[in-house]
């Protein structure tokens, strides 16, 4: 039977501790055992969680009430923490991470509030018989606080990585109280914890406060003022020191929470720097102009969108942080033969090299583990599986995004080698993203011009504006890792800046044309769907403005767009897709503009206002030519060097040897164009058996990276494969008359080289006899991870002029040992001194001495080639025992 008298409450005073929440439930259950069985089982539930909440975030003594009102119950929870409130769920994430508990509550109450007073706050819940009417109820606010406060400005916060970086926050907090209550000693002192609880509660209700007043922007960021405590500098540094601590905890695995990912672990330093300089008398730091490595990539910014994927241009595949493949791209599917159907729900394994995959696999836990990271943001060379089992040679780029709840993805773009582009290129952010003009507010630069017009005066600002957005969109598409990604950033700043929507349609061979940028104010930047795509044929009898600025006519000024076309202007499908594309989006009015290079048109540029208050007029024409201007030089350009990176790499392939295969020998090989030149480069190698089954290997490099380079590079390699199968001299005489063949014929090519023979029957012993002509020395490692560098067989390099014997080195070969012949790009690196890189290279290949060969070479070129500035040849070779 219950022991309440109904109306009045019964009550019991419980410690912050543990154990309090079941004393809680016991004491309910005690007081309501008369009541129905499912109405007792809430209000048990509720009790939990409240008092829950109690013990973990006011830490003082706690009271508990159970009053009986008619078939309700009222439960109330009382403490000493009037300055800490509820924190509910908030209400501007569709995913939220706060205020779980109470989300519980508000489910299952019919009523719910919090009363606060001077000393005490009640927070309180009344529950019913399952179809009572809820009545309306919120959380309220926690008491005014009464000391001095001081406004905090956080500029360009990143939506979804701020929710990452709560999460991790929040994740890691909730462990450490966990441990604490279990007695479990990670390291943080029970004082700064209770620390970090209180200041971390406040800066989510600061934050949550601030958010709910701000809508996401269309660049995905936004910019918040904060009302913050004077004093809160030093707790907020508390708060860090410890969530510091529990990633250090997390790194040696002694929590099951993980450690933050670079990107979230920056944004966080950068919050809680903000509001502790901010509060010393510093200044406030956009996010977006904060140093970090590694690099931001363009994706950074904006929310977590499959769509992106789909869209791009670029291989790309998309996966959780288990390695499960969410989507990929056509490009994609063309490059590994995979349809995205096939993949997507396959581990991310699928698509790497078996010998690669324990590499993967480590290199991914490691990320996860520790949060550090050797590969994000890094253009790394290294092969990709196909599904018929061939390895495709790429250069990985991976990028993070998060969703709108802070869940991580990884985007990894897989750019072929054959006309690859530079990979820096993390996309700059200009001011349209800081303060972004919302839809329906007229942006900045059309302000200035109203005023110029409105005075009858120019305006200084107005040149400065179109100048910044002119520099912008080109830099853009320079720094985009390809042309449709770096179009699509265009439409994008001009939806910031000048226009409610914005499309890019470029002409390809034959005529044909694609819509490959179609962006919306109110999509947030993203593409609109199904709008993108190829166009219908540029025939003779279209006569729309689309087909009219395609034949060079424009800028057109279009008005009145609501209305039906006039007669005669849909004279074709292309027509009528332009004209579908404003009955899509909808404008009042619009500009149409070519892309025009080189006296050529490459494309169009169309740009659209909704609102009728602030239509384009006759003097933005001259502008939008300009921009127009710019942007087709952009698309150029990017065009000649994707022909040129193509052709170049190509024809150096084409120079390329195929391996002889021998039964004592391994031979491996590997090349890797420059990530930074369009130019092909003059490094080579080769490899052949002498007509005295000698194997003979050579690699060298032509100084330069233009046409010259290459031309002498192949002159080089030629006439040293003909001296070499002529002769079969020593290598110090080939050398030596590689030299004066080519002081004679090509007096200015200057170029290093290493040619060498391997000699020694099927069963051994092996000898590996070398000269250098100015290159770096070959590296023989033991099978047991000894190295040596071969320097004794270096002499000048090719092109000097003198006439001088070459020196020769001979070195026996164990067996089982790898000698290793390499050009500058593998080791060099800009501000470090050759014996530091040439050190590196020992570490690296001592570690890999007993993987397969061509294991060691991909490895070599992800420890040492990512990034490369200059191309990378090499060549390995170890010799085998028959019986092995």
């Amino acid at each position: 039977m219950s022991d309440i008298v109904p109306g009045e409450p019964s009550s019991r005073r419980l410690p912050p501790r543990p154990e309090s929440a079941g004393e809680a439930r016991r004491f309910v259950r005690q007081v309501l055992g008369g009541v129905a069985e499912d109405l007792l089982e809430n209000a048990e539930l509720l009790v939990s969680e409240l008092v829950g909440n109690a013990v973990l975030h006011a830490r003082t003594g706690i009271e508990v009430s159970v009053r009986l009102r008619g078939d309700r119950v009222e439960l109330r929870v009382r403490d000493e923490r009037p300055d800490l409130g509820p924190l509910p769920q908030q209400k501007f994430h569709r995913m939220p991470a706060t205020g779980h508990g109470l989300a519980l509550v508000q489910r299952l109450a019919t009523r719910f509030g919090v009363e606060t007073g001077e000393d005490a706050k009640t927070v309180w819940a009344e529950i019913g018989p399952e179809g009572t009417p809820r009545e309306p109820s919120d959380w309220g606010t926690a008491a005014p606080f009464r000391g001095r406060r001081h406004m905090v400005t956080l500029i360009d916060l990143p939506d979804s990585l701020f929710m990452a970086a709560h999460q991790n926050r929040r994740m890691l907090l909730r462990e450490l109280n966990l441990a604490a209550l279990g007695g479990d000693d990670l390291g943080v002192r029970p004082k700064d914890l209770a620390v970090a609880n209180d200041v971390n509660h406040m800066i989510s209700a600061w934050l949550d406060a601030a958010l709910s007043e701000h809508p996401v922007a269309e660049t995905g960021t936004r910019s918040l003022t904060l009302p913050v405590p004077s004093d809160a500098g030093l707790s907020v540094l508390v708060l860090r020191r410890v969530i510091d601590q529990a990633e250090e905890a997390a790194r040696e695995e002694r929590m099951l929470a993980r450690p933050a990912l670079p990107a979230v672990r920056a944004l966080r330093g950068w919050l809680f720097g903000q509001i502790a300089g901010q509060l010393a008398g510093g200044h406030p730091t956009a996010w977006t102009v904060i140093p970090r490595d590694p690099r931001p990539g363009p994706l950074e910014m904006v929310p977590w969108d499959a769509a992106q994927v789909r869209a791009s241009r670029t291989p790309t595949v998309a996966a959780t942080e288990e390695s499960v493949v969410v989507t990929m791209n056509a490009a994609a599917a063309a490059l590994l033969g995979w349809t995205p159907e096939e993949l997507v729900g396959r581990s991310l394994l699928t698509i790497v090299p078996e010998h690669l995959r324990p590499r993967y696999t480590e290199m991914f836990s490691s990320l996860l583990i520790t949060g550090r990271s050797h590969i994000l943001g890094r253009s790394v060379p290294l092969p990709a599986l196909h599904r018929d089992g061939r390895q495709v040679p790429i250069r990985l780029l991976i990028e993070t995004q998060h969703t709108i709840d802070g869940t991580t993805m990884f985007v990894a773009h897989l750019i072929p080698r054959t006309g690859e582009k530079p990979s820096a290129a993390p996309g700059r952010r200009g001011a349209e993203e800081a303060y972004p003009a919302g839809p329906g507010v007229r942006p900045a630069l059309a302000s200035v011009e109203e005023q110029a017009l409105a005075r009858g005066t120019p305006v200084v600002g107005e040149a400065m504006e179109r100048l910044a957005l002119i520099v912008d969109t080109g830099r853009a598409i320079t720094d985009a890792p390809d042309l449709r990604q770096g179009l699509r950033e265009v439409c994008r700043i001009l939806t910031g800046r000048l226009a409610d929507w914005c499309v890019i349609d470029l002409l390809g061979p034959n005529g044909t044309g694609e819509r490959v940028g179609v962006v919306r104010r109110d999509r947030h930047g993203r593409p609109a769907d199904g709008i993108e795509s190829t166009l219908p044929p540029f025939s003779g009898s279209a006569r729309g403005p689309l087909a009219r600025a395609l034949r060079g006519a424009g800028p057109l000024l279009l008005h009145t767009l609501g209305g039906e076309e006039p007669p005669g202007q849909i004279g074709s499908p292309l027509d009528a897709r332009h004209r579908a594309l404003f009955d899509q989006l909808g404008a009042d009015s619009a500009v149409v503009a070519p892309l025009r290079a080189r006296r050529e048109v490459l494309g169009a540029l169309t740009l659209a206002r909704t609102a009728p208050d602030r239509p384009f007029t006759g003097a933005d024409l001259a502008f939008v030519d300009d921009l127009a201007h710019g942007i087709a030089v952009g698309v150029d350009n990017a065009r000649m060097y994707e022909e040129t990176r193509g052709i170049a790499e190509q024809l150096q392939r084409s120079l390329l040897p195929v391996l002889p295969r021998l039964p004592h020998l391994r031979i491996t090989a590997r090349y890797v164009p420059s990530s930074a030149t369009a130019e092909v480069g003059g490094d080579w190698y080769d490899c052949f058996v002498l007509p005295r089954g000698d194997l003979a290997v050579t690699i060298g490099d032509v100084a330069g990276h233009d046409l010259s380079a290459a031309v002498a590079m192949s002159q080089l390699r030629s006439m040293l494969r003909g001296i070499g199968v002529d002769r079969e001299e020593p290598p110090g005489e080939v050398v030596r008359r590689l030299d004066l063949a080519n002081h004679t014929l090509y007096r200015e090519a200057t170029a290093t080289c290493v040619y060498g023979l391997v000699r020694g029957p099927v069963e051994g012993p092996w000898e590996f006899v070398h000269s250098a002509a100015g290159h770096l020395p070959p590296l023989l490692i033991t099978e047991d991870g000894e190295t040596h560098y071969l320097e004794d067989g270096t002499g000048l390099m090719l092109g000097t002029g003198i006439d001088m014997p070459r020196p020769v080195s001979e070195v026996r070969l164990p067996p089982r040992s790898t000698v290793l012949l390499y050009t500058d790009g593998l080791i060099e690196r800009r501000g470090e001194g050759l014996a530091e890189s040439m050190a590196r290279l020992r570490h690296h290949s001592a570690d890999l001495a007993r993987r397969p060969l061509d294991v060691f070479c991909d490895e070599l070129l992800i420890g040492l080639g990512a990034d490369g500035a200059d191309d990378i040849a090499m060549l390995a070779l170890r010799p085998i025992p028959p019986a092995y």
